[in-house]
Parts: structure tokens; C-alpha cells; sequence
């Protein structure tokens, strides 16, 4: 409804009584919806005024919702799977898309940046794939993926470089099986 009706942050919302008209559902459920969003900051109430949509960007939602979503075991492994898929999806569309001058330009960083991250790895490699989607896609999922662990793993910049040289010899096998590695995963 927000997309919809073209919402920012700082417009006014729908009355609870538009709102339960136009959801189909009764105003005590609207109510305690709004309620919800209130006490997680994505809306404020102005007495008098109305109810207000609150910028929610860099919003800690994502942990907020994994404590919901992510209570069982098999929603755990799907979002850790379907990071590992979207990573290695991004690695094959950037084998086809990348550039020498790109190439060049990763793997310098991977070679010199003093704190090396993973997260700024795949960050590079998606956005050479250019798929803005599964760039979308991949941040919400990491956030969740982090939400899940006590203390984050933690990987060898020679397993980066393992993989950038299979990305330069354009053999997508090799990348796999490296990306694999990397990840502790089987082929």
C-alpha cells in the first residue's frame, strides 16, 4: 500500500478506518498493526495529526524479523544456501561480463587492501555482474545470514585470489570448485 499510494517518509498514512476498509480486516487488527510499527519505528503518531511514515532506511528490520522468520532449522540453511547460489550465480554472470581493466582493478584490491572483507568481495563481484536484483537480493539475505551467527567466519585472502585466478583464466569449473573451497562447501 505504501508502494502503491507512492508513500516517503514524512507522509501521512491512511486512517485506521481506511486502512481496515481498504486491508478487509477489523479495526482492532489495524490497530495492533499499527501499534507493531510503532514500537519498531517504521511509523510515529502525532496527536491530533495522524500517523506518519518514519524513514526506515538503515533500519535494524532485518534483525528485528529474523527473531520471526528464522526460527526454524531448515529457514536457517535456506538463507545460507540461497547466499551461496545468488554468490556463485554472480560469479558466473561476472565471468562473462568482466573487463580486463576490471579484472585488474579487483584483483589489485584483493592483493593490497589492508583489512580484507568478505562482504567487499562479493560486494565487487555482484556489482560486476551487473544484476542489480541479485545485488538487492544478496544484501538482504547477508543481513539475515548474519543475524544467524554468534561470531562471523572468517576466510583466507588466498582463497580470494584462488578465485579471481580462475575468473581470469575465464574457467568457470576451476571458479566453482574455488568458490566451494572457499566456502567449506561440497562440489
Amino acid at each position: 500500500m505504501i508502494s502503491a499510494d507512492g508513500l516517503k517518509p514524512g507522509d501521512k498514512i491512511p486512517s485506521e478506518r481506511e486502512l481496515s476498509e481498504r486491508l478487509d480486516v477489523g479495526r482492532s487488527s489495524v490497530r495492533e498493526a499499527l501499534r507493531a510499527l510503532e514500537l519498531l519505528g517504521l511509523i510515529e503518531t502525532r496527536q491530533g495529526e495522524g500517523t506518519f511514515l518514519r524513514d526506515f532506511h538503515g533500519h535494524q528490520l532485518v534483525q528485528i524479523l529474523s527473531t520471526f522468520i528464522l526460527q526454524d532449522e531448515r529457514a536457517k540453511r535456506d538463507v545460507s544456501e540461497t547466499k551461496n547460489i545468488i554468490e556463485i550465480d554472480c560469479l558466473r554472470l561476472a565471468l562473462k561480463r568482466i573487463s580486463h581493466q576490471n579484472l585488474v582493478k579487483l584483483s589489485e584490491w584483493a592483493e593490497n587492501v589492508e583489512s580484507f572483507d568478505d562482504d567487499e568481495f562479493f560486494y565487487r563481484i555482484i556489482l560486476l555482474a551487473d544484476n542489480h536484483l541479485f545485488l538487492r537480493i544478496w544484501l538482504i539475505l547477508k543481513e539475515y545470514y548474519y543475524s544467524l551467527l554468534q561470531i562471523p567466519p572468517t576466510y583466507k585472502r588466498e582463497d580470494y585470489l584462488f578465485l579471481l585466478a580462475a575468473l581470469a583464466e575465464k574457467n568457470e569449473e576451476k571458479m566453482i570448485k574455488a568458490y566451494c573451497e572457499l566456502r567449506n562447501l561440497s562440489i
